[in-house]
């Protein structure tokens, strides 16, 4: 499981009780029948709009038109209010103090709205909403009025930047999303130095948090989900004390560079439990990276997911998928074959079918290579299977394909 996803979970608990209330009666149980243009099988309660969005924006990001009825769905979440939350089963029935919205939700489902084009009424709401809420450190917390911390702000700084806005000009109390992302970065000449932390602990410490320096880094430089894939810097990246954001971004790209250099991808640490691969954390650590320049220095973490994160989205769903489809366009590899799978027929399956796709995407091996699962057949005598066969001949059949040159671990 996606660490951040918990945290949301968590964190809806945690308003629920604060509140003295109950979750909104619009959210559904697990057996409740799911729309059909939604996204994935699994129970909606804490994540439909989240994974809708990371979905929809996947498929713009490789040129992919989604279906009317996948978008339709999405901006049907939408509370009078401009808010989102996480699922409202019944998107007829008008959003009330029951229901739970969030920036998280909210600011997902403006990157995606926005990056698709024709829903200007809507992701304009949902940004006044958002600037509505901000903290007076200029960053947002989960919940409205929530302590700030730097997933919400960055997937907030995202958000204003995918509407065109300029985040570091949506300011509270005299503080922009930059001042408390700034805030949370932790001086190179201490332990994790270059590194973000998610939120001071109660004593005022930072530490050390992947998956938030990972979404630091993106929102740091202003953009959002997708990154933006840039020229390569020749330098490798090291820490310098600063309070320009293009530092702190350079600071950050050097803690996960060196997080990644033992096992090629990031690890997920939570209490009590055995220390994990974290596949989702280490695919937004890819974007980060190369949006910072420095995407070169993420290819090992790329190839490690190409070979190992094919099971893990299987099981996570369209959410997963979206995160390895954007770890795979940033870092100039190819979705439709990541280790073997067209990660965008993989997408398609769990919702509905695209408007359309384009040409150039289209799969280019003989007919019977891709299996229906997303996977390549290695039965038949396309041009993949014969390359493999030398492949096995040359190397040894343990790197049959080697792939091309990409959440919250909490301390």
């Amino acid at each position: 499981m996606n660490v951040r996803r918990s945290a949301t979970a968590l964190a809806v608990i945690a308003v629920t009780l604060a509140g003295g209330g109950q979750a909104s009666a619009a959210s559904p149980s697990p057996s409740a029948a799911l729309p059909a243009g939604l996204y994935g099988t699994g129970d909606p309660t804490y994540d439909g709009v989240w994974r809708q969005s990371l979905a929809l924006l996947a498929q713009d990001t490789v040129g992919v038109k989604p279906a009317a009825a996948a978008v339709e769905w999405l901006a049907g979440q939408q509370c009078a209010s401009g808010a989102f939350a996480p699922f409202r089963a019944d998107s007829g029935t008008a959003c009330d103090a029951k229901t739970l919205v969030d920036t998280n939700s909210t600011g997902a489902a403006v990157q995606a709205l926005a990056a698709l084009g024709g829903q200007d009424a809507g992701v304009g709401k949902a940004v006044a909403w958002l600037k509505s809420v901000q903290n007076t450190d200029g960053g947002w917390g989960y919940a409205a009025g929530g302590a700030s911390d730097t997933n919400s702000t960055s997937v907030v700084v995202g958000a204003l930047a995918a509407a065109g806005g300029k985040p570091g000009e949506v300011t509270k109390g005299g503080k922009s999303p930059y001042d408390l992302l700034l805030k949370l970065a932790i001086p190179c000449d201490a332990t994790g130095g270059g590194a973000f932390a998610y939120q001071p602990d109660k004593k005022g410490k930072l530490a050390a948090n992947d998956d938030a320096t990972a979404a630091a880094v993106v929102g740091v430089l202003g953009k959002g989900f997708a990154g933006e894939a840039v020229k390569p810097s020749g330098t490798a990246p090291a820490c310098s004390d600063s309070d320009d954001p293009g530092q702190a971004a350079r600071n950050g790209a050097a803690h996960l560079v060196q997080a990644l250099a033992k096992d090629k991808h990031l690890t997920s640490a939570l209490a009590g439990a055995k220390d994990q691969p974290d596949y989702g954390n280490t695919a937004d650590a890819v974007v980060a990276l190369a949006t910072a320049g420095q995407g070169q220095r993420a290819a090992d973490a790329l190839r490690w997911l190409e070979a190992s994160a094919g099971p893990w989205a299987k099981e996570a769903g369209p959410a997963a998928y979206a995160q390895l489809i954007l770890a795979a366009h940033a870092g100039s590899a190819d979705p439709r074959d990541f280790g073997g799978q067209d990660l965008m027929t993989l997408l398609d399956a769990t919702g509905p079918a695209p408007a359309s796709v384009p040409a150039s995407a289209s799969p280019t091996r003989a007919a019977g290579d891709i299996d229906k699962d997303g996977t390549i057949d290695d039965t038949g005598f396309g041009t993949l299977w014969i390359v493999g066969v030398f492949l096995v001949a040359g190397i040894g059949i343990g790197f049959l394909i080697s792939g091309r040159n990409k959440r919250k671990q909490q301390s």
